[in-house]
């Protein structure tokens, strides 16, 4: 059993183990969302993100197991949790999978506007993404497509904040000039 604050609702009975069938989920749909998308967006191909969301659960439910106490923000932890599995995959299989998969991976049509210039936008900042070192990229995926505040990210990656902005400055800098460059924007 998890020491600490009793938690709410679904999360409270999946990760206090206290689930009589073992069958509960122990990341809602909306987290679920959040790690494909960080995984998807770290390098992880389609075609694997269903195992990623599955380590992500599992580490979760070993967690739980090991009786550490519960993340705060689950979402948070899910996300980084996810977001290291992505760069473990990344140094494992150094891209091997194409481009195209990763952004058929994150294309939802009621979210993303069609067009040519959305999927030129799309390209560039997935190619710019992709120069990015891994450390970098990392930041820019939690910050600014898992959402994730300065000081979670900081908190999460055992870093301080000013580390967290410097790494963000940078990257966006370099994304930046990256769709200059290519004369995207």
């Amino acid at each position: 059993m998890l020491r600490g604050r009793p938690r709410r609702g679904r999360e409270a009975h999946t990760a206090t183990g206290d689930d009589p069938g073992g069958g509960a989920d122990p990341l809602d749909a909306a987290q679920e969302r959040r790690v494909r998308a960080v995984l998807a967006l770290g390098g992880v191909p389609q075609a694997d993100l269903p195992d990623g969301v599955q380590q992500v659960r599992l580490r979760l439910l070993e967690r739980a197991a090991s009786g550490r106490e519960a993340p705060r923000d689950v979402s948070a932890w899910a996300a980084v949790v996810a977001s290291n599995l992505a760069m473990d995959w990344h140094r494992a299989k150094r891209r091997q999978e194409r481009l195209g998969e990763r952004l058929a991976a994150l294309r939802q049509p009621a979210e993303h506007p069609s067009g040519e210039d959305s999927s030129v936008l799309s390209v560039a900042v997935a190619q710019g993404l992709d120069e990015l070192p891994d450390a970098q990229r990392q930041v820019v995926v939690l910050r600014f497509y898992a959402d994730l505040p300065v000081r979670s990210i900081a908190e999460q990656l055992g870093v301080p904040e000013g580390t967290v902005k410097s790494r963000l400055h940078t990257a966006v800098r370099a994304l930046r000039a990256r769709l200059h460059e290519d004369e995207v924007v």
